[in-house]
């Protein structure tokens, strides 16, 4: 793997997959991995869909992003998370991390060390964005506790938003336009 200093970018052998799951590649072929019900778009993106995947070898649960505006159904994140949520295997996971892909390029834990993670950021042959987030929790009750890893391609991540920006730019203008009168504070603020 050939770093780049300057931003931290891995030039090859990117990952694409993991828990047998592909980026960029068609949720049909996984529908069986797939819990369909669970399908619904994210509260403040809503150009990509989120599905909860069924239980995989070596992973307790999932979340997969889709597109759903420019790139209907693609893969765009995978986010998994390990049987084994403890701190050891966490360390275990690290080692081998840096073993196959080098050191990581940002730290993305917080301070105090509650949320653990490492960012390593690929640009792939094809010149995809691809980030790599290897956390441990151990009590962020924003998060799940345990071990978990995340792969994003973020170039379809920015597609989807520009595409559902065009599209809602276009909406937007066939909208008459008025003024909203003055808020009551009343209803703003806290009673």
């Amino acid at each position: 793997i050939l770093f780049f200093p300057a931003s931290g970018i891995a030039k090859v052998d990117a990952p694409h997959q993991v828990g047998g799951f592909m980026l960029g590649s068609d949720m049909e072929k996984y529908k069986s991995l797939l819990k369909m019900e669970t399908l619904m778009p994210l509260r403040n993106s809503m150009y990509i869909h989120e599905v909860e995947t069924e239980r995989v070898a070596g992973f307790k649960n999932g979340l997969v992003w889709l597109g759903n505006c420019e790139n209907p159904g693609k893969i765009i994140r995978i986010k998994l998370r390990y049987d084994d949520p403890s701190k050891k295997f966490y360390k275990k996971l690290l080692t081998q991390f840096k073993k196959r892909f080098g050191e990581p390029s940002e730290w993305r834990g917080d301070p105090f060390h509650i949320v653990i993670a490492w960012k390593w950021s690929f640009v792939d042959k094809d010149n995809n964005t691809i980030s790599m987030i290897l956390q441990h929790n151990t009590r962020d009750e924003d998060e799940s506790v345990g071990n978990s890893i995340k792969l994003t391609m973020w170039n379809l991540i920015q597609e989807e938003r520009a595409c559902f920006e065009k599209k809602t730019a276009a909406e937007v203008k066939k909208q008459p336009q008025t003024k909203t009168p003055p808020a009551d504070w009343n209803v703003l603020l806290p009673h």
